[in-house]
């Protein structure tokens, strides 16, 4: 008998609807377990998603990284399954706190539906590109799978995920039913994870060009094999539509605008002149495309290769609007302090060159910058200026990157919109 046949089977003494939870605990396997010092299960119970290797007490059995197990209190009660590595400072990842399912291709599949019923919901008809997957805010921990049209770019990252990785591709495939499935697993949590990287084509055709996507009836080229991520920022869509909804008669400055899709929102705003800056020259290019594929001209929005930092100390014009979107300045809790001075420097002489009434939004996407660190930089960066600014709204990602209630530490894009009154 097959686990499928218990969706059918007569059982006596069982009203149908108890005929799926006697499945599920009759094909849940003996899987190994970890015990829990006593007390530090708190946070699993506040919905927090991992436990660190310091909370570990027993190991029943003997389970390698990835490993899916059984996580119990100190008294013996279970608390959730979830990802097992014992190489990492994130020891248990979690899956589910129901104890007695069974973690197949059934679950993948159970989970990826909901993960689309939330995108059919948020994402408009003008759209075709939106993060499908983000990671424990979907319950996938260590995926990230982005959809542009017809091509599928995921991300693993961790252990457990990879063991996993047939069930989630066979799940992408009967839902969404891509062209092609790109990989672009890299980065220091996969080298953490014990895992090397990996990228290629997994599922499809091997259609290695940029593919042309919509937001909100816009059009942009996507390097998803070449550029930086998984080839597109989607985590700023709304954003841009805000600080385009911003941009009227203005002259707006776009600094780390890599492919310029905050100037294309900008310039269809309005905005008098878009002034684009980056430091890499096929960034560059790529944004003048993507501003002409929108019907403006690079010539009245110029794209400028150049080194922000350098830029805006000798710059000598102010804007209504500066958009500050740079790179990650911390990616380990050691360039924290390295990175806040960074982040002082560029909002400082933001600041400096805002015209009176002039709207800064200003960005960090590193995971170790804290939000209320990062709030009190752009508020000594004011200070230093001489600046009166009023803090008109808190700036996110956008709901197709959803995070768990219990998980802050998957906030990892946080902006300030502010306004310069003096």
């Amino acid at each position: 008998m097959t686990n499928e046949d218990y969706d059918t089977v007569s059982l006596p003494g069982l009203a149908n609807s108890s005929r799926k939870r006697y499945k599920n605990f009759m094909s849940t396997p003996a899987y190994p377990e970890i015990t829990l010092k006593r007390g530090r299960e708190a946070a699993l119970l506040r919905g927090h998603p991992w436990v660190f290797s310091g909370a570990l007490g027993a190991i029943k059995g003997k389970p390698t990284e990835g490993d899916i197990v059984l996580a119990k209190d100190s008294a013996g009660k279970p608390l959730a399954l979830g990802f097992f590595n014992p190489r990492t400072d994130i020891a248990f990842r979690v899956l589910t706190q129901n104890c007695d399912l069974a973690i197949s291709s059934d679950f993948w599949q159970d989970r990826l539906r909901s993960a689309c019923k939330l995108r059919q919901r948020i994402i408009n008809e003008q759209t075709d590109a939106y993060r499908l997957v983000n990671a424990e805010g979907d319950g996938f921990p260590g995926l990230i799978a982005d959809v542009y049209g017809s091509t599928m770019v995921v991300s693993i990252t961790t252990a457990g995920m990879e063991k996993q990785k047939g069930h989630i591709l066979n799940a992408l495939i009967s839902q969404l039913k891509p062209a092609r499935i790109y990989e672009q697993s890299r980065g220091r949590s996969r080298t953490f994870e014990g895992l090397e990287e990996s990228k290629g084509f997994v599922y499809g055709d091997n259609q290695s060009a940029a593919v042309q996507i919509r937001e909100n009836g816009f059009t942009f080229e996507v390097d998803f094999i070449g550029g930086q991520k998984t080839g597109f920022f989607l985590d700023q869509r709304i954003n841009r539509e805000k600080l385009g909804a911003l941009s009227r008669n203005a002259d707006v400055l776009n600094c780390f605008s890599y492919t310029g899709a905050f100037s294309v929102y900008c310039a269809a705003g309005g905005a008098k002149r878009v002034v684009s800056l980056d430091t890499s020259n096929a960034a560059c290019i790529a944004a003048a495309q993507n501003l002409q594929l929108n019907g403006f001209s690079p010539d009245t929005h110029p794209v400028i290769d150049a080194d922000v930092f350098s830029y805006l100390r000798n710059m000598q014009e102010n804007f209504d609007l500066i958009i500050l979107d740079p790179p990650a300045f911390a990616k380990t809790r050691r360039d924290v302090a390295k990175a806040s001075r960074g982040y002082k420097e560029i909002n400082l002489q933001a600041i400096r060159h805002l015209a009176p009434g002039g709207i800064l939004a200003t960005f960090s996407c590193s995971n170790f910058m804290e939000e209320d660190l990062f709030y009190k930089i752009v508020q000594g960066a004011a200070r230093d200026a001489g600046a009166d600014l009023q803090l008109l709204s808190r700036l996110e990602a956008g709901p197709d990157h959803p995070l768990g209630l219990g998980h802050p530490e998957g906030r990892y894009l946080k902006g300030l919109l502010i306004r310069r009154n003096t």
